[in-house]
């Protein structure tokens, strides 16, 4: 059972469901978009909606009120044209309004991130570079190191000094 919960809870299984739900939503609001404006636009050129052009392969083709074929064999395209028109309109949506500015935040953020790693190996050169000038200057303050030892830290020269302390 509890690793049930941790799969239910994982993030990518609940971000996953917010997108099923927003996309059943958008999905009404798209087809509300091609029935009220791309049809009618359509329809300026000859018919009301889009979804009743067809043509018919045998015979004369009758259609009842509810869009059954009476007799004949009609071929629906205009179904399949509103259906693509559904696609491309959903797909262009998406693009311009989520993945479009998904992008430009994402690519701020890693130009941001770039430009503050840029600024910490900066730092990281810098601090290296005053902490080897703190080590040359104290080194020239006890003078020349003489001898064949090692000291503590591994280094040479940790026998004989001619620093007063030592």
């Amino acid at each position: 059972m509890g690793g049930f919960k941790a799969f239910l809870m994982r993030g990518n299984v609940i971000d996953l469901a917010v997108a099923v739900v927003i996309g059943a939503a958008f999905t009404s609001i798209v087809n509300s978009v091609v029935k009220g404006v791309i049809n009618p636009l359509v329809g300026a050129f000859g018919t009301k909606d889009l979804e009743s052009y067809r043509s018919c392969l045998k015979g004369p083709c009758v259609v009842d009120q509810a869009g059954n074929a009476v007799s004949g064999i009609p071929i629906m395209w205009g179904l399949v044209l509103s259906a693509v028109l559904s696609f491309l309109i959903t797909a262009a949506v998406v693009y311009f309004l989520m993945v479009l500015p998904m992008a430009r935040i994402l690519a701020k953020r890693a130009a941001h991130d770039k430009l503050k790693e840029g600024v910490q190996e900066t730092l990281e050169v810098s601090e290296l570079e005053v902490l080897k000038e703190i080590r040359d200057h104290l080194v020239a303050q006890r003078g020349p190191i003489t001898g064949t030892g090692t000291g503590s830290d591994g280094g040479a020269g940790g026998g004989t000094g001619t620093h007063p302390t030592s």
